[in-house]
């Protein structure tokens, strides 16, 4: 797979048992970029206080990301929810990674897009904390009967996770309401498009003439928006692939 300019990626909510950190890593080996966004909820500190499980592979996972920037590309990290503690070094390089609240990507098209977590502009998050820690235990539960029910139904990846979300429609309202939210929010900035991720909804369409894109997740969907040479945003969908040994890319949604 040749480079591609930049790689956005969010929700990986390493040290939890549900992180795909094996996924990712070779995700990131298939996609090298000049740019790397890392947006939110990229480290899980809320499931680590109740506890931890960071594998060899999430580590790997962390030095790969490291390597990275030291051999050039440039590495962003937009804390969210789950990592918010690192809000309080925004502004600050480690080991040549930039953490930042947002950040303004010009792709190479020129369009200006907004890199955003998001977890503002969820109602629940932002003004009902407990309810989302609430959820967020609840869904970690799901995410633990899904990894059984997926080894049973091989070959092939099965998101519980995903299903019921399409299947329940308060949830389903609520997507489209932090949609609309974040997206009313970059128009008022005057951007082309908004990046960004927390609802773990992998998307890329236009609302009322702004492009919106979620990178999905590293728990569910194994998802990253990526950006081509030209300019190109599309999603990166990391799937198995049963005639071959190892997972395989699939791009979906392919936009202009």
């Amino acid at each position: 797979m040749p480079a591609v300019r930049s790689v956005f990626i969010s929700d990986v909510h390493l040290g939890t048992r549900a992180c795909q950190a094996g996924r990712l890593l070779e995700f990131l080996r298939e996609y090298p970029s000049d740019h790397l966004y890392l947006i939110g909820d990229i480290i899980d500190f809320w499931a680590m206080n109740r506890s931890i499980q960071w594998s060899g592979t999430q580590n790997t996972v962390v030095q790969k990301v490291l390597r990275r920037a030291r051999h050039g590309c440039k590495v962003f990290f937009i804390p969210g929810n789950h990592d918010e503690a690192l809000r309080q070094y925004v502004g600050i390089a480690f080991g040549e990674i930039r953490v930042e609240s947002e950040w303004v990507h010009e792709a190479a098209d020129g369009r200006r897009y907004w890199l955003v977590h998001g977890d503002e502009y969820d109602q629940v998050t932002r003004h009902h904390r407990w309810v989302a820690v609430l959820g967020d235990v609840g869904y970690t539960a799901l995410v633990r009967i899904n990894h059984w029910l997926s080894w049973l139904r091989r070959p092939g990846y099965w998101s519980l996770a995903g299903y019921a979300k399409q299947k329940v429609k308060r949830a389903v309202g609520f997507i489209f309401d932090f949609e609309s939210s974040i997206a009313h929010a970059a128009r008022k900035k005057a951007f082309d498009g908004v990046i960004c991720g927390h609802i773990h909804w992998a998307a890329d369409h236009e609302i009322e003439g702004l492009r919106y894109l979620n990178c999905g997740d590293w728990v569910d969907s194994c998802s990253a928006i990526v950006e081509h040479a030209d300019g190109r945003m599309e999603i990166a969908r990391w799937q198995d692939a049963p005639s071959r040994e190892k997972p395989r890319p699939a791009l979906l949604e392919e936009r202009v």
